[in-house]
């Protein structure tokens, strides 16, 4: 590819951005409507701020390490 080419790709996807950005912003602002339905949260799951029980782990390797019983390539 040209530089040209390259730099059309460019623009294209941002234009398409720009929109996308544009109909989420319309759609946001359709939602703060008075009457206007509020957001469906039923999907949401509230995560606790406590620590998580640490025997949850114990069968786990380290993402990227290995087990923890053995040493990393």
């Amino acid at each position: 590819m040209s530089l040209q080419d390259d730099l059309n790709a460019v623009r294209r996807n941002l234009d398409e951005l720009t929109r996308k950005v544009e109909q989420l912003e319309r759609k946001e602002q359709a939602q703060r409507r008075p009457g206007g339905a509020p957001p469906d949260r039923s999907g949401m799951v509230t995560i606790p701020d406590t620590p998580y029980d640490g025997s949850l782990w114990t069968d786990t390797d380290d993402e990227g390490l290995g087990a923890r019983d053995r040493r990393a390539p």
